[in-house]
């Protein structure tokens, strides 16, 4: 049995976990109320959106702009999927649940692949697994701004126009609630019709110059928000897995220090109890 010096230093040990975990918890608390407003206020915009594109994308083709030309299928299909994970830790099964989700899906479609990594947990990941890698940015802060996925869009756009990739994918953990997030993937090119949009006929649509003129400004911005959109539901899904995480290490802190008094109390009886036994059987020899 462990010295009462012993469970004193440990119980010490435990209440110190259980002031920084809790100290987490409320610093994910207050960064999870502002990311779940970004994400709530942003999702409208991006729905939006996606009915204006897949009602365009129902009636134009890859003759008005390349990203909505699909490839030939009678050829092999290059690739790339980005995948968005945070750059710390600490946030339960967050990153590992989004890491086999990716793992399942490149093991269930095998090909020419790559992948691009926003966070590192995600990078880190892919390099252990020797997947190729072809681009990685760092996390965009607690306060992702749409400025800052623009290069990410840019470069996805200026491959997927050159021909090096015939299908871009995004993976990221979407926001459902404080409890739940849950890993999705979305196609990003070449952009298809919503099957749950409801198409207007062509001749409905006036367009000012011409179709080709508004879809070069209108589909790279389609682009960043669904990009942006990803980004920010990783980032709430990150903060709420973080709080619930750091609030069940509190918990898991405050039962263990619960144990270790109830031990330390049993140590300190059966120490007392001893010595006056001692005190007793001195005396009695006396």
């Amino acid at each position: 049995m462990a010295s009462q010096r012993e469970i004193r230093r440990r119980i010490s040990s435990a209440k110190n976990i259980k002031q920084i975990t809790r100290a987490m918890q409320f610093v994910a608390a207050s960064k999870l109320r502002r990311a779940q407003e970004s994400t709530l206020a942003a999702r409208p915009y991006r729905e939006k959106l996606d009915e204006v594109i897949a009602d365009l994308a129902a009636v134009l083709d890859g003759e008005d702009h390349p990203l909505l030309a699909g490839r030939d299928l009678g050829r092999e299909h290059s690739r790339l999927i980005v995948i968005i994970t945070s750059d710390r830790g600490l946030a339960g099964a967050l990153n590992t649940n989004t890491v086999r989700f990716i793992a399942r899906e490149i093991t269930e479609h095998p090909g020419d692949l790559k992948v691009a990594t926003v966070g590192r947990k995600g990078r880190d990941a892919m390099r252990r697994a020797r997947v190729p890698i072809a681009a990685h940015f760092e996390g965009f802060g607690d306060r992702p701004a749409f400025a800052d996925v623009l290069p990410l869009a840019r470069l996805i756009t200026d491959d997927y126009v050159a021909g090096v990739y015939d299908r871009v994918d995004v993976v990221y953990s979407r926001f459902v609630s404080t409890l739940v997030q849950k890993p999705s993937l979305e196609q990003l090119l070449p952009v298809v019709p919503s099957e749950d949009t409801h198409g207007i006929p062509g001749n409905q649509f006036v367009f000012e110059p011409n179709p080709a003129a508004f879809l070069q400004a209108l589909l790279p911005r389609y682009l960043a928000t669904r990009l942006f959109q990803a980004v920010l539901e990783a980032k709430a899904s990150e903060e709420s897995s973080r709080m619930v995480a750091m609030k069940n290490a509190t918990e898991n802190a405050q039962e263990l220090i619960e144990d270790l008094t109830l031990s330390y109390n049993k140590v300190r009886q059966a120490n007392i109890t001893r010595e006056m036994v001692e005190i007793a059987s001195g005396a009695q020899a006396r």
